[in-house]
């Protein structure tokens, strides 16, 4: 596992490029890191994420008592070390309120539509968790009804959250998440979203061992054949071959995953 310095760099690191981002406001957000196997580094309460140093972030153990550090820890503690406790191979958790992604949140859409190869790929669908009072168990609970099978969500009425292997997995499917949902916005306000099909999707989740992916979920729109459209069928009327497009953003994608693992 990494060192404490370490861990504490990478999460004002992260800090920074969420606020200067827009992912988050004033003092809004929070992003841990788990040191070891009884303690977690997490960020501070009170704190504009991007004008951290080192020292504001504190170090607790699994129950939340803080065994380092001046500072008061963040509100949503709990919902960060619950993640921990149910999912062993999380190492780091980011929570924010990037704007195109906590619109859908707020609006009730999950992102769940077979669009981008990429989030294919890494992250499949995103549900919309039900809404729960901030800082207390009712915000996190709904998140650990579903958390062995997906690494980001949708936070209904508040924003999103996203975990991974390392501090930077994490926050890098945080800029994966908000991406998509400003792309799916923009498609929207065109009037109409290509969806891929089944055998383009299967194509893209094979993928996953390659990478090292864990994650098993698919989409909403390619879970049955039967709704999907076939191969040779696309999803809309499109200027050259979709399969030839899919062909060349899939090896794009994979270009940049290599860069990512």
């Amino acid at each position: 596992m990494s060192s404490l310095l370490t861990l504490k760099r990478e999460i004002v690191e992260v800090g920074r490029r969420v606020y200067e981002r827009g992912y988050v406001a004033s003092n809004d957000g929070n992003i841990s890191a788990r040191l070891d196997e009884r303690r977690v580094v997490i960020t501070p309460t009170g704190v504009s994420k991007g004008f951290m140093s080192p020292d504001d972030l504190i170090v607790v153990d699994l129950d939340g008592k803080v065994v380092a550090g001046t500072k008061k820890p963040s509100s949503e503690l709990f919902m960060h070390l619950s993640v921990y406790k149910h999912r062993k191979d999380v190492m780091s958790v980011c929570h924010a309120h990037p704007p195109y992604a906590t619109g859908f949140a707020v609006a009730g859409i999950p992102l769940d539509k077979c669009i981008l190869p990429e989030v294919v790929i890494v992250l499949g669908g995103i549900p919309i968790v039900e809404y729960g009072t901030p800082g207390t168990s009712e915000f996190f609970q709904p998140v650990l009804k579903i958390i062995d099978r997906y690494d980001a969500f949708l936070l209904a009425n508040h924003g999103a959250l996203t975990i991974g292997k390392d501090v930077v997995n994490a926050y890098h499917k945080m800029e994966t998440l908000e991406h998509f949902a400003h792309i799916a916005f923009v498609a929207q306000q065109l009037g109409h979203m290509n969806v891929l099909n089944s055998e383009q999707v299967r194509k893209l989740t094979d993928l996953r061992t390659k990478f090292g992916i864990r994650t098993t979920v698919g989409c909403e729109s390619c879970d049955d054949d039967a709704t999907c459209p076939s191969p040779d069928e696309p999803a809309a009327a499109a200027t050259g071959s979709t399969d030839d497009l899919v062909a060349q953003i899939t090896e794009a994608v994979m270009q940049r995953l290599k860069k990512m693992s």
